[in-house]
């Protein structure tokens, strides 16, 4: 494993107005030996990006202050180290905005820590990995040459139209992460069909026809209600 990706070398900035999260964030993180920082207020958070390097920021979106989502659009400013959002359960809205603003991930509260870790070790693969100069991308028996435009499924060909294999090209180069439905149609459509979700449904029901072959294996691409879809990384 690259040592710029154990958790001793990897600082993380867990921002949380509520005394029990930060004390259960900074057991749960330096239990598994990551750094952690703790801020409780949107602007403390800040002031403390600002003068240290993070690696990964944890952003609940209910600041006191300032909201989590303007602590996000602050940081890309200068940096795109991975964010995970911490949102309230079932805000579908939320989610897209933090998502559409540079958020990497979420996670809803209440959360279990287990998927919290798993969501940050996703996301540290991902990015310490540049997608698009990886020849082949591989998820159970699902595998794409990115290099040769090939599409195999359980050692078979799949034939896509050009539209699915830029979807599924899409998907590949942000395996685990969720992409919101607008996300989507303005990278594969154009943004003069960022609203046509229509056009969306057909495409993944297509997708997941060609590529989800057993209903006994667990999908590839999963839902996230009301926000976008994820691919997953087997």
């Amino acid at each position: 494993m690259n040592t710029a990706t154990e958790p001793k070398h990897i600082t993380i900035l867990a921002i949380d107005d509520e005394p029990q999260i930060q004390r259960l964030l900074t057991i749960a993180l330096e239990a598994e030996g990551y750094r952690v920082a703790v801020a409780g207020t949107g602007q403390q958070a800040l002031t403390m990006a600002a003068q240290h390097r993070h690696d990964v920021f944890i952003i609940d979106l209910g600041l006191p202050d300032i909201s989590g989502l303007s602590v996000l659009r602050n940081i890309r400013e200068w940096t795109q180290a991975p964010a995970i959002i911490l949102t309230v359960q079932d805000s579908a809205a939320e989610k897209i905005q933090a998502l559409d603003n540079g958020a990497d991930d979420f996670v809803t509260k209440p959360f279990n820590t287990g998927e919290l870790l798993a969501r940050i070790r996703a996301t540290l693969r991902r990015v310490n990995k540049d997608r698009l100069d990886e020849p082949t991308f591989r998820s159970g028996d699902l595998l794409v040459d990115l290099a040769h435009r090939r599409v195999t499924c359980k050692g078979q060909p799949v034939k896509l139209t050009a539209t699915e294999y830029g979807l599924l090209r899409l998907f590949v180069q942000h395996a685990g992460k969720v992409l919101t439905h607008r996300q989507i149609l303005r990278e594969v459509w154009g943004t003069a069909h960022e609203e046509n979700t229509q056009y969306l449904r057909v495409y993944m029901a297509r997708l997941r026809e060609k590529l989800e072959l057993d209903p006994n294996n667990p999908p590839l691409f999963t839902t996230e209600p009301g926000v976008g879809y994820r691919l997953v990384e087997v």
